[in-house]
């Protein structure tokens, strides 16, 4: 079995595999659990987080919400109490187009170098 498929079948993940994810450092995981009551990750015996593919769908929201659109924590959680389902669609289709740009630019460098 390839690694991504181990990963691919794991339950939980640390807060550190989570920030790491998200460029972000724990205490802004553990800042963002006490300031949005959407991301609640389960605790180990011993107070160690258990982030799901869901909190770590809260996660992703929230990193939209508050580092690429730049809005204040208030603001974005009230955006994400009023709307989850519509903010978390606008994420994924902003995330869906960064994608793409991304493969155009590859695209492009490449078609640049054969010239």
């Amino acid at each position: 079995m390839t690694l991504s498929k181990e990963k691919e079948l794991k339950l939980f993940y640390s807060i550190g595999e989570v920030a790491e994810k998200f460029g972000v450092n724990d205490t802004l995981l553990r800042f963002w659990e006490k300031e949005f009551p959407q991301l609640r990750p389960k605790k180990g015996s011993r107070g160690t987080r258990q982030y799901t593919k869901e909190d770590i769908e809260v996660v992703r929201v929230i990193y939209n919400l508050v580092k690429v659109r730049g809005l204040r924590i208030d603001a974005a959680r009230e955006l994400l109490k009023r709307n989850r389902e519509g903010v978390e669609q606008q994420t994924e289709v902003v995330d869906r187009l960064r994608a793409i740009r991304q493969e155009l630019v590859s695209m492009k460098k490449e078609l640049g170098d054969m010239v």
